[in-house]
C-alpha cells in the first residue's frame, strides 16, 4: 500500500491517511478482508507517529471501513448500513456543497464532477 503524506498540507496527517485508505478501498486497491499494515509498521514506513496511525485507524473503524482484530490488526470490513453511510456523507457533503456555492460552482458542474469521479471507481472495479 502506497501512502503519501503532504507534510505541508493544512489537513491533519491522520485525515490524509484515512482519506487515502478510503480512496484505496474505492479503487479496489484494498479489498474487504485485506489487512492493513500494523500501526508500528505504517508509522515507520511513512515517518509519522504511531498515535497518528492509530487515530486514523480508529476513525476508519468508527466510520465503518475497518474492524480492529487483536490478532490481525486493522482489517478492511465495510459496514453496509446504508442509512448510516448516507448520514455521514450528508454531513461531509453539506460543507463541500457550501464551499462550491460560495465559489459559484453550478449544480451542473457538480453533477458532472460526481459522474466523472464515479466513473473512475466503476472502471477500477471492472479491471479486477
Amino acid at each position: 500500500m502506497v501512502i503519501q503524506i503532504d507534510f505541508q498540507s493544512d489537513e491533519a496527517i491522520y485525515m490524509q491517511l484515512r482519506n487515502q485508505i478510503i480512496l484505496s478501498i474505492a479503487a479496489s486497491t484494498l479489498r474487504e478482508g485485506d489487512s492493513l499494515p500494523s500501526v508500528r509498521q505504517l508509522a515507520e514506513e511513512i515517518g509519522i507517529n504511531m498515535h497518528t496511525v492509530n487515530k486514523a485507524y480508529s476513525v476508519l473503524r468508527q466510520e465503518g471501513f475497518v474492524t480492529i482484530d487483536r490478532r490481525r490488526g486493522a482489517v478492511v470490513a465495510l459496514d453496509h448500513d446504508r442509512e448510516r453511510a448516507l448520514s455521514q456523507i450528508r454531513e461531509s457533503l453539506r460543507v463541500e456543497l457550501a464551499r462550491a456555492h460560495c465559489r459559484q460552482i453550478s449544480r451542473e458542474d457538480l453533477y458532472a464532477l460526481i459522474d466523472e469521479i464515479y466513473e473512475e471507481y466503476e472502471s477500477a472495479g471492472e479491471n479486477d
